[in-house]
């Protein structure tokens, strides 16, 4: 008789299984009174650390040395806060079809969030595209997100969010650019510190993100709020961002041909110019949103499963592309002629001219 093995590969992130179950359990174990006000305090602090250890990773060399190219980041941040924004205030004409208003406002919130930063880097490795390029687009998306992201808040869903002002502007900037620029700032003595410990800063980074999950959906519990959603809403609602990703996937691989850029650059576009970071938008939800950060966040939760599932099928079969193939065997032909090229040294030629 056979015996049955687990899967190798989970069909879903085990990470996603983790936010699901911290759901479950704001849903039966809802964080109330002094409890909500000490678990609201914990994950402020907590993203604020997250944002501390994203400054003290990147390193300022690398940003300055993503910024010669330009064009590539113009392209990402144009997808991300140009493209994705009209994309979401055009989805209005789905409420109340496929939408309730509520529903619609999380969306819209939605495509104005910064783009990620890890899993860009991780699915345009895999797909042999330009990893620097990735990290240095994913950096500066986060970053200008920071402001941005607010300000676009604030222009297009205007008072219906509940707390959009300059007030919370502020907060924003105090929770999240300031420790950003704290860590740049300390890099140079913690930096070594930072990267020999990165998988146990890691799992900073994603508890950090699972106790505001945690905190939103208890204030939303508390509140009543998850009584307004419907499974056929919650449908509507996955298919809605399904036809949205599928447009953002196209636009940022054919848009970028067309643009010129060749296989490399092309990945890191619409790696980093599809997608949206839970990172970033959790704690601007809970900042601008308030009381009813828990059903601002559901689109975004449910967009960043969605993003990573079907990026990393992409992913695997941008590897298996001719053009993939053919970059590894010239990659590893170059060293081998090198030699060839030069069967003598030349005059004057010795250790410092290697």
């Amino acid at each position: 008789m056979k015996r049955l093995s687990w899967p190798r590969r989970m069909p879903i992130d085990p990470y996603v299984l983790l936010l699901l179950g911290t759901v479950c359990l704001a849903a039966l174990l809802p964080a109330r009174d002094t409890a909500a006000d000490v678990a609201s305090g914990a994950s402020t602090a907590a993203i604020a650390f997250l944002f501390f250890l994203y400054g003290a990773r990147l390193s300022t060399r690398e940003a300055v040395d993503g910024l010669r190219h330009w064009r590539l980041h113009v392209t990402v941040l144009a997808c991300t806060f140009v493209v994705f924004p009209v994309l979401g205030l055009a989805a209005r004409g789905l409420v109340p079809v496929l939408l309730t208003h509520p529903l619609y406002q999380g969306l819209l919130f939605l495509t104005l969030v910064p783009s990620t930063i890890q899993s860009s880097i991780a699915f345009t490795s895999i797909a042999r595209g330009n990893v620097p390029a990735a990290i240095c687009a994913g950096s500066f998306s986060s970053l200008i997100g920071i402001v941005l992201t607010p300000l676009l808040a604030a222009a297009l869903l205007g008072n219906s969010g509940g707390g959009f002002s300059a007030d919370s502007i502020v907060k924003i900037v105090l929770q999240l650019l300031v420790p950003f620029v704290a860590g740049q700032l300390l890099r140079r003595w913690i930096g070594g510190f930072i990267t020999r410990h990165k998988r146990i800063l890691g799992l900073v980074d994603r508890g950090s993100i699972l106790l505001v999950v945690y905190t939103a959906f208890s204030e939303g519990m508390v509140r009543g709020i998850w009584h307004q959603v419907s499974a056929a809403r919650l449908a509507g609602l996955l298919a809605v961002e399904a036809v949205l990703l599928a447009v953002m996937l196209l636009l940022t691989w054919y848009g970028a041909r067309a643009l010129g850029f060749g296989r490399g650059d092309r990945i890191a576009i619409q790696f980093a110019g599809s997608k949206k970071s839970l990172a970033s938008g959790l704690p601007m939800a809970s900042v601008l949103f308030g009381a009813h950060a828990s059903l601002a966040v559901l689109p975004l939760m449910l967009f960043h499963q969605m993003q990573l599932m079907v990026c990393a099928v992409i992913a695997k079969r941008r590897a298996q592309d001719p053009e993939a193939r053919d970059a590894e065997v010239q990659e590893a032909a170059e060293p081998a002629a090198a030699p060839a090229a030069q069967p003598r040294p030349a005059v004057g030629t010795g250790p410092l001219g290697r």
